[in-house]
């Protein structure tokens, strides 16, 4: 709605007053519903009206941070980049940077700041299966992304941290990984991983088996294992105690949750039980962003009557209209037929929509609409509209 002469510009609720109070927000939702878009357009917004240090972190390994926010071309990796001002459509009152995680980077690290010593770091590196153990073992990404925002939180550098997490369930999955790594380490598996470096008997004992399964694995295959998961267990005490921290930091009442999805029955759906997680969880749920939200104009009973009547009464507007269009007048008529049924359409997609998000406002305290585009956000002007819909902008 856009205000007459005079007047202040028309507001709704947004995202403004829930971002001034927090230090992270973690941005989640299904695929293809805007979730990478939202999340930069919310960091510009922050950084052009609340101020301060704002940095977007993407943990998902699509990567599509750079072009959301108008820089493809530019490098962008696992050390925070900012984001020069001058090409920013408005002057922000604070800085605007972006980082995408890089997992491997992020594990070499974490073992060089957290290793016990200089000793264990550089075998640990230098272990044969450390890279590929660390690049595919099982929520690997998932536990090194909370690492870093452990690490982001702590180092104060950053006033306020979004993060644009993977789709909803890897996004659930990224929430669970400081309690696995708790597991992991009080598990059997890693007891039986490690019993070859901490009992000889018992490694003397086996040790046809390990020259069997050198003979079909490869050379020190399962010696390798054991040596390194020894190395890595010496690093238990920082790991549990910083998983137990990232885990209060997820529920710290500055913390906050924002899921995004658009009103279609099958996002919707995705968002309902990523809110039902969230809730379950007990973590700070702020508010829904929903994308691609068609005008409530489309659902009003004189528009869908005006759409039936130029339906109806096509025929005779048509040749009303054809001399002045230089057209003939049975073309015109079947324009206005087929403008007449699209809106229509459009106006049933409209009410399904207003049922929805309604549906989702019983979830949720805040949902905060942003309209429907007219082409692919690929530009910083167009994401800074985004930004202040999400600030309740008109």
């Amino acid at each position: 709605m856009t205000a007459g002469a005079g007047q202040e510009p028309v507001t709704t609720p947004g995202l403004d007053a829930l971002l001034a109070s927090k230090e992270m927000v973690l941005v989640c939702g299904s695929g293809g519903v805007g979730k990478t878009t939202t999340a930069a357009a919310i960091g510009l917004q922050a950084a052009t009206e609340l101020g301060g240090r704002v940095l977007v972190l993407t943990v998902d390994p699509a990567r599509r941070l750079a072009d959301a926010l108008g820089l493809g071309g530019v490098g962008v990796g696992n050390s925070e980049v900012r984001v020069d001002p001058a090409r920013l459509p408005n002057r922000p009152q604070g800085e605007l940077w972006m980082a995408m995680l890089d997992t491997k980077a992020s594990w070499d690290d974490l073992i060089a700041r957290h290793a016990p010593d200089a000793t264990t770091r550089e075998a640990i590196l230098a272990n044969p299966l450390y890279q590929n153990i660390t690049s595919r073992f099982v929520h690997s990404h998932e536990y090194i992304a909370m690492e870093r925002l452990h690490d982001l939180h702590a180092s104060g550098r950053y006033d306020l941290v979004i993060v644009d997490t993977p789709p909803s369930r890897h996004a659930l999955d990224i929430l669970d990984a400081p309690a696995r790594m708790t597991e992991f380490f009080g598990s059997r598996l890693l007891r039986w991983l490690t019993v070859p470096s901490r009992s000889r008997l018992l490694s003397v004992a086996s040790k046809p088996f390990y020259q069997v399964a050198d003979r079909i694995l490869g050379n020190n295959f399962l010696q390798d294992i054991a040596e390194f998961f020894t190395l890595f267990q010496r690093m238990e005490t920082g790991f549990v105690r910083r998983a137990a921290e990232t885990e209060a930091m997820l529920a710290d009442v500055r913390t906050t949750f924002i899921v995004v999805t658009t009103l279609e029955a099958a996002p919707v759906t995705e968002a309902r039980y990523l809110l039902g997680e969230l809730t379950r969880r007990q973590l700070p749920l702020g508010a829904v962003v929903a994308n691609r939200v068609l005008p409530t104009a489309l659902c009003s009973l004189d528009a869908r009557e005006a759409a039936a009547r130029l339906v109806q009464d096509s025929g005779e507007i048509g040749a009303a209209l054809s001399g002045g269009l230089g057209a003939p007048a049975a073309l015109v008529s079947r324009v206005l037929a087929e403008v007449g049924t699209r809106f229509h359409d459009f106006g049933v997609v409209a009410a399904r929509q207003t049922e929805r998000q309604a549906e989702l406002a019983s979830l949720c305290p805040l949902v905060v609409p942003v309209p429907w585009m007219e082409h692919e956000v690929d530009d910083l002007a167009t994401l800074t509209r985004i930004g202040m819909s999400t600030w309740g902008r008109a």
